[in-house]
């Protein structure tokens, strides 16, 4: 079935108006680059425990954005025929203007114009506590910023995949689709004392027992306020363009619930024709919590040969941990924001998990 020509699958017919969709990249296009650096400082701070503190950093250009190179020619406002009342300044785009390649659609092009940063403090401290209990705690405080890190919308759906404005996107500029800004990791190992180095049947039963448990607790990732739209008349079936900022909503806009996670009175329409001027992830999504458990024993069966059994809990106490919301606040140019605007409808991780293993060490 996939060698059938084209053409037989609908011969009559005339594809009357059809336009490609074309890609390719910038002529001069340059190698992303990154430059990091890094400064760490580590110290036993007391019998058994030490700190490490450590500042990490990057500076990254020449970053691929997805743009779509094919636009119309822009009217700056208030310059004719800029609509009386459109802001100074406004790029304006009048309905069914012609693109510049009126042959061909909306196009998919890289330009190497990318830009981003990373800033992150991390403090990692080890306790141990004897020979039996043994704790870990490491903490991350980080900003990542960037005009663009998706190369298309399977990447990421937090965030439009394409510039908004291909003639300003450096109005992109924002937090990364992968920018979690607290991070904190608790693990602790535990070697019950029963039954050590004694060798009658009930010891061996009750000793070698092992127990270790991880807490992680992260703050939500950032998502974009979105349109299934595209107000600016640009010809991007994409539909990147975000909605503007309601100058007149007062009170919280993230509400936090399943059924309504933000306020989608917060944003407007942007008036027709221009861009929205609400930022690229300006919102943050939920929070997640999780604790894993694992318990492992180790059945000595020769001096070379051990067995090892571990049953492992993941989610221990199923806590539900939400994905990010629909992020679409308008579906069309008309009536008010979408009723599924806001709303959760999957998870970011899984409910509570049970596995069981065996090992054979030799």
């Amino acid at each position: 079935m996939k060698n059938i020509p084209f053409a037989s699958i609908a011969p009559e017919s005339i594809y009357s108006g059809a336009k490609i969709i074309p890609s390719g990249v910038q002529p001069d296009l340059r190698t992303p680059t990154v430059e990091s650096w890094s400064l760490k400082v580590e110290r036993e701070i007391l019998s058994n425990t030490s700190l490490s503190v450590s500042y990490i950093g990057s500076h990254g250009y020449h970053g691929l954005l997805s743009v779509d190179a094919n636009l119309p020619a822009a009217t700056i406002c208030p310059a004719s025929p800029c609509p009386a009342g459109y802001p100074n300044g406004a790029i304006y785009y009048p309905a069914n203007a012609p693109l510049a390649n009126n042959a061909v659609w909306n196009t998919t092009h890289w330009f190497s114009e990318g830009i981003s940063s990373y800033n992150g403090l991390e403090v990692d401290v080890n306790r141990r506590f004897g020979k039996s209990l043994q704790f870990r705690g490491a903490y991350t405080f980080a900003k990542a910023l960037d005009d663009g890190d998706n190369m298309n919308t399977s990447v990421a759906t937090n965030s439009p995949a394409f510039v908004a404005n291909p003639l300003d996107p450096k109005a992109d500029y924002g937090r990364a689709s992968f920018d979690i800004r607290h991070v904190a990791v608790l693990n602790a190992t535990y070697e019950l004392p029963f039954g050590r180095g004694k060798k009658d049947w009930l010891n061996r039963v009750v000793g070698d027992w092992q127990v270790s448990g991880i807490q992680t607790l992260q703050s939500g990732l950032p998502f974009t306020p979105q349109l299934s739209y595209n107000p600016s008349n640009d010809g991007d079936t994409r539909n990147p363009v975000r909605p503007s900022v309601n100058p007149n909503f007062s009170g919280p806009v993230i509400l936090g619930g399943a059924t309504q996670y933000f306020d989608p009175n917060a944003f407007v329409q942007p008036l027709p024709g221009t861009y929205g001027n609400a930022g690229r992830n300006t919102l943050q999504g939920p929070r997640l919590y999780e604790t894993d458990l694992s318990v492992a024993k180790r059945f000595t069966l020769r001096e070379r040969l051990n067995l090892q059994f571990r049953a492992e809990f993941f989610n221990l106490f199923n806590h539900t941990n939400f994905n990010t919301p629909n992020p679409v606040v308008y579906a069309s140019a008309t009536g008010g924001p979408s009723p599924t605007a806001g709303v959760i409808t999957s998870t970011a991780t899984t409910s509570r998990q049970m596995q069981l293993g065996l090992k054979l060490l030799w």
